[in-house]
């Protein structure tokens, strides 16, 4: 298995970049190549840029001759398609900036594409806010202590048992129709989180004291 992959899609532009490095693949869709050229990011580091290109203009398609790939189909998302092409090349843990804000519905369209693919990768949103990912039933958040912990059931989760947070769950059922997990916060080092059935979207936010 290949390293992980960094993939910018069409939402609020990173205020910074990680460490380009530490990646073996970085992509962008079409939308996202717009702002990643405005922030002066080095474009020589993409591996490709993919999408439906009706927010594109092609010009500079001489430039990176080879790194455009045209996915036309309209019954996905650009973020869908790039997944698929990241996929396809091996990569099963991908970090994801531009996940969020803009338009809210694109924000919540990747979630649940986010969702579908779950079963087969490992997809990690990061934000100015937080860093947010669907978690198995056992599952150890580690290093967050006095971080925020949101726990987001989607749509529900039954028998939920936290270690580790402020306030903790033992055996109880969160449904987004009436009890949710947000605002909670770590006040262990490393946090463990169990649930019985359902799927649960975990967000770990910036220093909460």
């Amino acid at each position: 298995m290949k390293d992980k992959a960094l993939l910018f899609i069409n939402g609020d532009a990173p205020k910074s970049f990680p460490n380009l490095e530490s990646y073996s693949l970085i992509a962008c869709t079409d939308g996202a190549f717009h702002y990643l050229k405005q922030l002066g990011f080095p474009l020589d580091k993409l591996n490709f840029i993919s999408g439906d290109f009706d927010s594109h203009s092609g010009a500079d398609e001489d430039v990176y001759e080879g790194k455009f790939i045209y996915t036309p189909d309209q019954n996905k998302t650009d973020f869908q398609k790039a997944l698929e092409i990241i996929s396809e090349k091996g990569f099963k843990n991908i970090d994801v900036l531009g996940g969020s804000g803009g338009e809210q519905d694109h924000f919540l369209g990747n979630l649940t594409v986010a969702f579908s693919f779950k079963e087969n990768l490992n997809i990690k949103f990061y934000d100015e806010f937080s860093e947010y990912f669907f978690v198995p039933n056992n599952f150890v958040l580690k290093n967050v202590k006095n971080k925020m912990i949101s726990l987001y059931p989607f749509p529900c989760v039954e028998k939920i048992c936290t270690y580790g947070l402020n306030w903790s769950l033992d055996n109880e059922d969160l449904n987004m129709t009436s009890k949710i997990g947000n605002r909670n916060f770590a006040v262990e080092n490393d946090v463990s989180i169990n649930y019985e059935k359902g799927d649960l979207l975990v967000f770990v936010g910036k220093k909460y004291i």
